[in-house]
């Protein structure tokens, strides 16, 4: 059999390859030109847009945090600073096992399970590269404990950084407050862009009421960083502004001398210069330190500090809601004299309980077998609860609650601390709307002699008897004195605010209520006599003395056989000197008992302090 013969078409094989050979470089050239036409675009048409874009991912703009302002009393001693401190710090990344390197620090280093909580919950919050403060505030034991053994710890450094520190410790702690980190529910009402970088704010007192002064504005670094948002280096700076320094009107020597006399007790002192405001010494006792509070306070110390029964945390001298006792009749009497309810020379026998027309009920004094006669003077100077008992009577609950009022009983003092409670002075509307009844004549007489529903704050208390001591000058207490520029040192005083003067149709009328509160300190009869023996001024005041229980009928007060906490409150205010007061000063001594022989010699070793060792009384 044959072999088959192929023939090969050359002509048609060769148009195959051309057309095929065409196709490929009309395909290879649409794809250059694509090539190029897609680079003309990117770095022709749109290279400003995309040189902006890289340079937005190649540079970031960080925050730098302000430094805090500074607080001083008024003589300059620094009651809150800024102090370097080193920082345990945890890069996550950097570090492969975590939980065993923390577990290694801890056995050197003093690490907490709140530190290590709070680390934690930070690590979720940031960037893997950034590093996370473990512990605050490393003693120099510490980081040279760590610096030995670095080298065992890749990814761990010792940070150094400023911290908040209040060098006095609890000295004035109700008034300063205290900072601490900024927690989620802050987080969400405040400004971001004012606060990044930030991780502390204000929490209470001055710290939170000044928060906008002492914070300062936030600076910003402009840095290159690569594909993982590392810095590189610097390429902008612009530096943060300071907070503004605060100088108080508080006299912290003063505060100190009041913290002091109040020793154990648990109360309140106020002291304030009646002519301009200046408060200056505002204790709440018992105290606390709030250097705990800084860089987060241990859960068990805080809880503690939550269930002690003496309750630290509270600030007695704003908040604590008080019955004032007879500090309140000084006020009463010029209530009697303005309205012409009483003269002083109008007298009353005490024979040591008082009845309303038709009534049986015996309203007791404090005195069992009574006063005998005594008129406004003799009432003021031995606190005779019948005189009282007998013009509030006579004035009725609508005029007392009306002149009181113009004192500031009942309301806010103003004060530039966050919290602040206005007390109660009670009236018909208010018992109608409040408890839905109607009121009753035996709680007006019960009022009268500051007990029943009134309710002063230390504060409160302190700013009325100002009033008293400055014959109707009403003033607004304030800690802020003056605010400093921290770049020229330059000061800015704060003017001192005061409210509309209290006009008496007798300005007699305040000389007659001050000469008896004077001769309650100097008369041998006074309630206070013992307290005022010796001083180098003359000073006007009053003791209180406030129940926290009512005695039945036929039943005795015996302190001895009460429980502390039914005790009565002892109370006192005072002024000095009594001609041209400098200094008034209220005490406030929980379940003290008698308000002379417990809160007046409080308030006279506060009056030595200021008229005589600081020598105010010049």
């Amino acid at each position: 059999m044959a072999g088959r013969i192929t023939i090969k078409d050359y002509l048609a094989e060769s148009q195959i390859m051309i057309a095929r050979a065409t196709w490929a470089v009309v395909i290879v050239g649409l794809l250059i030109a694509a090539l190029v036409g897609r680079l003309i675009y990117l770095q022709v048409l749109s290279h400003e847009r995309y040189a902006t874009l890289s340079k937005e991912n190649s540079v970031k703009l960080l925050p730098i945090p302000p430094t805090r302002g500074l607080i001083y009393d008024r003589n300059g001693v620094v009651l809150a600073e800024n102090i370097p401190t080193y920082s345990l710090e945890i890069t996550p990344e950097q570090v492969k096992r975590l939980s065993r390197t923390i577990a290694e620090l801890r056995k050197f280093i003093a690490i907490s399970a709140s530190d290590i909580q709070s680390f934690r919950r930070l690590m979720t919050q940031k960037p893997s590269f950034e590093s996370i403060p473990l512990r605050f505030r490393l003693s120099d034991r510490e980081v040279a404990r760590f610096a030995v053994n670095r080298w065992r710890f890749p990814g761990v450094e010792v940070v150094a950084r400023l911290s908040r520190d209040y060098p006095l410790g609890p000295l004035a702690v109700h008034v300063l407050g205290y900072v601490g980190r900024i927690d989620v529910s802050e987080l969400k009402r405040l400004d971001t862009t004012a606060y990044a970088g930030t991780s502390h704010i204000g929490k209470v007192g001055l710290e939170q009421s000044y928060e906008a002064l002492l914070h300062g504005d936030v600076g910003l670094e402009q840095v290159e960083v690569n594909a993982q948002g590392r810095a590189l280096r610097v390429l902008q700076r612009d530096n943060p502004t300071p907070g503004e320094n605060l100088y108080l009107t508080l006299n912290a020597k003063l505060q100190a001398t009041a913290e002091q006399a109040m020793g154990d007790y648990d109360g309140a002192v106020v002291a304030l210069d009646p002519n301009n405001g200046d408060v200056l010494a505002l204790v709440s006792t018992p105290t606390y330190d709030p250097n705990a509070f800084v860089n987060g306070i241990d859960p068990k110390a805080y809880k503690a500090l939550q269930d002690d029964r003496r309750r630290p945390l509270f600030n007695r001298s704003t908040r604590g809601m008080y019955p004032p006792g007879s500090t309140i009749k000084p006020f009463m009497a010029l209530a009697g004299l303005e309205d012409n309810v009483v003269t002083p020379s109008t007298t009353v026998f005490c024979p040591g309980y008082y009845q309303l027309p038709g009534d049986s009920h015996k309203y007791r004094d404090w005195k069992r077998w009574g006063h005998g006669l005594v008129n406004l003077n003799s009432a003021i100077v031995q606190s005779c609860d019948v005189y009282f008992y007998g013009l509030a009577h006579a004035l009725g609950i609508d005029r007392m609650h009306a002149f009181l009022s113009r004192f500031g009983f009942g309301a806010d003092t103003g004060v530039d601390l966050p919290g602040e409670k206005p007390g109660l002075l009670p009236s018909r509307a208010w018992k109608r709307r409040a408890r839905n009844e109607p009121w009753y004549p035996g709680e007006t007489l019960i009022n009268g002699i500051g007990q029943g529903f009134t309710l002063i704050t230390p504060l409160q208390l302190a700013v009325a008897t100002a009033t008293l001591a400055t014959r109707g000058e009403r003033i607004i207490p304030h800690l802020l004195y003056a605010t400093q520029n921290p770049r020229n040192g330059k000061l800015t005083v704060a003017p001192p605010q005061h409210r509309p003067s209290i006009l008496l149709s007798n300005p007699d009328y305040w000389t007659d209520v001050i000469t008896d509160m004077t001769d309650v300190i100097s008369s041998i009869h006074g309630t206070a006599h013992r307290a005022g023996e010796g001083a180098k001024y003359t000073i006007a005041g009053k003791t209180g003395t406030a129940q926290v229980f009512g005695v039945s009928q036929n039943d005795e007060y015996d302190e001895k056989n009460l429980p502390w906490r039914l005790r009565d409150h002892a109370l006192f205010i005072g002024f000095a000197p009594a001609e041209k007061p400098k200094i008034v000063v209220v005490v406030v001594v929980e379940h003290g008992g008698g308000g002379g022989a417990v809160a007046a010699p409080i308030a006279r070793k506060v009056m030595d302090e200021y008229l005589v060792n600081e020598g105010q009384g010049q």
